[in-house]
């Protein structure tokens, strides 16, 4: 018997299409063998389909068109029950799939920021990586930089504030970021990913222009101090908070003072995988438009990169441990990538963020550590498993009515 894998993408989220394209990384590297693979793509007016259709890349160029071609499918809220439905005639509910396990490739807001895994959890459908106390924390950058401080890991200072406070008294919160950290300043939304809404400023217009920028997206922004002279390095890890291991470490490389979404998703992606060089995963896939986010089918694997890190060996083995506790610390499961930073003028190591479902999955980082993306995809999906097994045996009921003795 195949394993039911519903493969869940897109949601409502300004990742929706880079998501797209990691979903389709993951399908066409499942082994057919062992799983029955049911696409389930979310919307971005929130509503969910199926079909084989959704496969095809190209036809992301049409939306409605796409949609004639898939049913529009449905989750009941009841535990237990692991169907997909459809509305067939007159309003009758047909079973669509019942699935085994979720493999969620989302990314961003609405997605991977644990409303997702909720809505999963509820409904008690087996699901891969992180739950959704750690896919909370992990996507708000003011809780896991503050977790994982106050667990004695490195981050580099930083203040926040809420959008509100910045309509009602912005003069008040520019200057308490220019009284606590100096310029230059990197200004984020709190729970965004993929580099959007994120601007440098080097003075105060710029910083004000950029926090205008960052609230578009979010209702808490976050302020961070910029390191003077910086290097970006990325390592991904697995298992999960008990036992972990981190893949090589890349170094990716950025057109400007930060790793923008255009580098992420658009740069093409210089071919080729030894020694350091610049490497880009070579992936499959019909084309998107030019321009278009993934517009390579490679989506973040087409990101120019230093591939393997071309660092020291115990600054290496330093980042992998920094990234392997961060991964503990934040309760991960599954697969995340750890985005650190190397101060080069006194060699201090920060933990910028997690992504807890990184883009491509880092399938590109563990493919170079020795171990193919179907063999990731493979333990993910077992770990799934485990989990719900684990967590079948934990106490939810005390066996008595308190209302009885009333």
């Amino acid at each position: 018997m195949k394993t039911t894998v519903g493969v869940l993408f897109g949601g409502r989220s300004v990742e929706n299409e880079i998501s797209v394209v990691t979903a389709l990384q993951v399908i066409e590297s499942l082994n057919r063998e062992k799983y029955k693979i049911v696409p389930i793509y979310i919307a971005k007016t929130g509503k969910w389909y199926t079909g084989n259709a959704l496969l095809e890349l190209g036809k992301y160029r049409n939306m409605p068109a796409l949609f004639k071609e898939c049913k529009e499918v449905f989750f009941k809220s009841v535990y237990g029950d692991h169907n997909l439905y459809t509305n067939g005639l007159f309003g009758k509910q047909k079973v669509v799939a019942k699935i085994d396990t979720i493999l969620p490739t989302l990314h961003g807001t609405n997605c991977e920021d644990g409303t997702l895994q909720g809505v999963l959890e509820v409904i008690g459908i087996p699901y891969v990586g992180c739950n959704t106390f750690a896919s909370a924390n992990g996507m708000d950058k003011i809780a896991m930089k503050q977790i994982l401080r106050d667990s004695g890991i490195s981050v580099v200072d930083f203040v926040w504030f809420t959008d509100k406070e910045w309509d009602d008294r912005r003069e008040t919160v520019l200057d308490n970021i220019e009284k606590t950290i100096p310029y230059p300043v990197i200004i984020k939304p709190a729970n965004s990913g993929s580099s959007v809404g994120i601007s440098p400023a080097h003075n105060r217009q710029e910083l004000a222009d950029a926090v205008d920028y960052a609230a578009q997206f979010t209702t808490r922004v976050i302020v961070e101090r910029m390191l003077g002279k910086l290097k970006e390095v990325n390592c991904s890890v697995m298992g999960d908070y008990y036992d972990c291991k981190p893949s090589v470490c890349e170094i990716p490389l950025r057109s400007g003072e930060i790793l923008s979404y255009s580098d992420k998703y658009q740069s093409g992606g210089a071919k080729g995988s030894k020694s350091g060089k610049l490497a880009g995963a070579k992936v499959a896939g019909p084309k998107l438009a030019e321009g278009h986010p993934g517009a390579d089918g490679a989506g973040m694997a087409s990101l120019k990169r230093q591939l393997p890190a071309d660092l020291p060996d115990n600054v290496t083995e330093l980042v992998q441990e920094f990234a392997m506790r961060t991964f503990k610390t934040l309760g991960c499961e599954g697969l995340a990538r750890i985005d650190l930073m190397i101060d080069e003028t006194d060699g201090r190591i920060y933990v910028n963020e997690i992504n807890t479902i990184p883009g491509s999955l880092s399938s590109y980082l563990w493919d170079y550590t020795g171990v193919p993306f179907s063999k990731v995809l493979d333990t993910l999906i077992q770990r799934s498993f485990a989990r719900a097994r684990e967590e079948s045996f934990k106490v939810v009921d005390f066996g008595g009515n308190i209302f009885a003795s009333r």
